[in-house]
């Protein structure tokens, strides 16, 4: 094979539109690599002069995935900025809103997004069933492992199979010579995969109790908007005009508290049986991605899951921090406010600062000026020496992070986090693996999987502590601080961050008279998918892609689908659609 470009364009299986390309050698190995948001986003501008208490309700809709994790970024911000505390209940709802979001999203990435990167459906019609139950049994207690069980979902997929629509598992590389599982091991996974999907239906009602509704969940800036109730004639309902003469038909009651327990004990449950076990099966047969698809070495964290509250970062489950060229042994201060650390830059980017495109902007006085100078479609490639990407660059002094599920383990890993090192630990020692397996594309999918576990566990915790506060007498969920603009200061700024389960997550906002002047949101896909800097340094996907790849078939590029993949890409949090003059690119009818 001649070395050639290889063009992905759109990466599927994620969230919003990517492009990828690359370049081969002659032996198929990549020695270059792009990656190009492919929609602009716009919500920044949308947000200006508005009310910051309204900002989470624009801001959430960034995206259609990651609803929750920008409205709380959101509404931290708020309360960042104008120093507006949270009581302890409403920082315990948060954590269990975002820790079910994490769980329901890890898991739907996993089976949804990225298995079939390593798992051959059509394989799965050669496996025999009783020998399928036999393996799956060998792995966990999982009830949904009888050879019956597995008999009826290859019944399912030979029926896709034989009338020549797939459906969900269509446009894959079914019979890729990269693919290693026995067939058995497809089978399971096709099952379970099939199993999360009703599974996740009901993990979600944890968002609709707390929040009103999924997706989108309800916030409000200074505290959660679920009111507890107690009233002993009506069991979880509150009485007074703010429950409409007594029937407090929107308060968390000891129904919605016993549905809450239910959807912890399963999300705890899917994870132990199926989730962990799976990736480690898979794992084992796939330990040569162990050592490629890193890229980067520098990773960034900013730091979540607060026990005391959301301005005491030594308290937080996961810390912040910046680690540098692999190193464990030290983490380095991170402080979002501080304008030499977080900086965007554009040099190949379709924007424009007023300062020049090689400058760097932090996010206070960040600027979105679009300014389209690339082809216009049709187009064969990009030209990566000049302007490529709807996303900016972000940089961590200077330096191109890495932001997801692997840093946040690894930081959890170096900071003496015991429960974090006993699974990483046995994790490691099963797979017959050294720590630093950790840097790369199977360790970015293992860590997702394992930070699934941490949380799932964590969860319980946060619940029986609402419980007891609830039990105690505490039922306050919202800073009853009365609001009135007028007291605010002439300008304030504040940043709302959290970790995403994508990656750092923040947002920062500037209030000059009561107003939104300016609003900057920074998501974990552009600092994981953005282009080169001014420096020629290249983003997380880029330097993963080189990073010991080489294709078999430039037809099937299934080796870059499973490095990208491995990130979960998240282009709609990073970019919106819009045409370069502000027209209207496309409508969608609604049947």
């Amino acid at each position: 094979m001649s070395g050639q470009t290889v063009v992905v364009d759109p990466v599927t299986r994620i969230e919003g539109h990517l492009r990828i390309e690359v370049k081969t050698d002659d032996a198929g190995a990549i020695t270059h690599a792009a990656s190009a948001g492919t929609m602009v986003r716009g919500l920044e501008i949308i947000l200006q002069g508005r009310d910051p208490r309204d900002a989470w309700a624009f801001a959430q809709r960034i995206c259609g995935v990651c609803t929750l994790v920008h409205g709380i970024a959101s509404v931290r911000a708020v309360e960042n900025a104008l120093n507006y505390p949270i009581p302890p209940n409403a920082q315990l709802i948060r954590n269990l809103m975002i820790g079910a979001q994490y769980i329901h999203d890890h898991v739907m990435h996993f089976y949804h997004l990225h298995a079939l990167d390593w798992v051959d459906v059509v394989s799965a019609l050669k496996a025999d069933p009783k020998a399928t139950s036999d393996l799956a049994q060998s792995l966990s207690s999982y009830p949904k492992s009888s050879p019956g069980h597995f008999a009826d979902v290859q019944k399912r997929v030979k029926t896709l199979v034989d009338s020549g629509q797939l459906g969900i598992f269509a446009n894959a590389y079914w019979g890729h010579p990269a693919y290693k599982l026995p067939p058995e091991a497809n089978l399971m996974a096709v099952a379970h995969y099939l199993d999360a999907l009703a599974w996740q239906r009901d993990v979600v009602k944890l968002h609709a109790i707390f929040g009103g509704k999924n997706p989108h969940p309800n916030f409000l800036v200074g505290g959660a908007p679920s009111a507890i109730s107690i009233d002993p004639e009506h069991p979880g309902q509150g009485k007074g005009p703010r429950y409409r003469g007594g029937v407090g038909a929107t308060a968390l009651n000891v129904v919605g508290l016993q549905q809450i327990q239910e959807v912890i004990s399963s999300m705890r449950d899917f994870v132990q049986q199926v989730y962990v076990p799976d990736t480690i099966a898979i794992a084992s047969f796939y330990k040569d991605w162990f050592q490629r698809g890193e890229g980067i070495g520098n990773f960034l964290t900013y730091g979540d899951f607060p026990a005391q509250g959301y301005d005491d970062p030594a308290s937080y489950l996961a810390p912040a921090g910046a680690i540098l060229d692999r190193d464990l042994s030290r983490i380095h201060p991170v402080d979002l406010d501080d304008p030499e650390q977080i900086q965007e830059f554009i040099s190949h980017s379709w924007y424009r600062y007023s300062g020049g495109k090689d400058k760097g902007l932090h996010p206070y006085v960040g600027e979105t000026r679009l300014d389209y100078t690339g082809p216009q479609p049709p187009y064969e490639h990009l030209d990566s020496s000049k302007a490529y990407s709807w996303l900016k660059s972000p940089r961590w002094r200077g330096k191109a992070m890495e932001v997801g599920p692997l840093a946040r383990v690894l930081m959890m890993y170096a900071s003496g986090h015991e429960p974090t090192r006993a699974l990483v630990g046995g994790v490691l020692k099963q797979l017959d693996l050294p720590t630093e397996a950790l840097f790369s594309t199977m360790g970015r999918t293992a860590a997702r999987t394992l930070e699934s576990a941490i949380l799932a566990d964590q969860m319980q915790v946060w619940y029986d502590n609402l419980v007891g506060n609830i039990r105690n007498g505490d039922l306050r969920t919202h800073n009853e601080k009365l609001w009135d603009p007028a007291t605010w200061p002439a300008e304030a700024r504040g940043v709302g961050h959290m970790e995403a389960p994508r990656g750092g997550l923040a947002h920062w906002i500037v209030i000059k008279d009561g107003k939104i002047d300016n609003y900057q949101a920074v998501v974990p896909s552009t600092w994981n998918a953005g282009p080169r800097d001014a420096e020629g340094q290249p983003g997380p996907y880029e330097a993963a892609l080189m990073d010991r790849h080489q294709l078999h078939d430039p037809h099937q590029p299934l080796e870059i689908l499973r490095t990208i993949h491995s990130f979960d890409p998240c282009l709609a949090c990073a970019v919106h659609t819009m045409g370069p003059d502000g027209q209207e690119m496309s409508t969608v009818k609604v049947l």
